[in-house]
């Protein structure tokens, strides 16, 4: 049975402007320092809402979001952090952490209601992982385009002490950190300059 929506079916035409790749992909940065501009949470919101429909196995979306807004959140956080990622975390106007559920597979009723996907995981915690941590990663990368198309600017990182997030933010276990993300608005005078990236022919193979 296939997916349906209430929602307007709006058809694609073709590509995205220029300007919006720019801003997407060719001019967007990781981003170190940050304006004093606040991110309120109706954006990080928005954020979220549309990250959502990108694409997961059965619809599984297995990520969890957590949005440290506040000086006394951060500051649960420092513990865990490299110490090159403490500065900079500090001084965003907000950090996600990214997680993945170790229970995504109770809620596939509703999110794949047209089979019972819920079977085909329970019970098995090498399928659960894999699938929660690769659909979850996915979901990571739709959030931090997300943020982009809405304005914001991304610090994404993985330096910090997974135990220690997991037991500061997730002691029941159920839920486990995946990477961090800082946002906000980032100070572009401070960027440093951008490493290369490899070539289709060193990165592709067209068989």
């Amino acid at each position: 049975m296939p997916e349906t929506s209430n929602a307007p079916q709006v058809a694609v035409t073709g590509p995205v402007p220029d300007a919006t790749l720019d801003q997407l992909f060719r001019e967007a940065r990781i981003h170190n320092a940050w304006l004093p501009k606040p991110v309120p949470v109706e954006l990080l919101r928005k954020i979220y809402e549309l990250a959502r429909f990108g694409p997961t196995s059965a619809n599984s979306s297995p990520a969890r979001f957590v949005f440290l807004t506040t000086p006394a959140a951060k500051a649960r956080l420092q513990p865990a952090l490299s110490s090159g990622n403490v500065e900079k975390t500090m001084a965003a106007p907000a950090t996600a952490i990214v997680a993945w559920d170790t229970e995504f597979y109770e809620k596939l009723p509703k999110l794949f209601p047209q089979s019972d996907m819920r079977s085909v995981f329970a019970g098995k915690q090498a399928l659960i992982d894999e699938t929660a941590f690769r659909n979850g990663s996915l979901e990571g990368g739709y959030f931090i385009l997300a943020a982009r198309a809405l304005g914001l600017d991304c610090g994404p990182m993985s330096g910090f002490d997974q135990g220690k997030v997991n037991a500061e933010f997730f002691p029941d276990g159920k839920w486990k950190a995946n990477f961090l993300c800082n946002l906000g608005y980032g100070d572009r005078s401070k960027l440093f300059p951008r490493n290369p990236r490899l070539d289709f022919e060193e990165a592709c193979k067209v068989l």
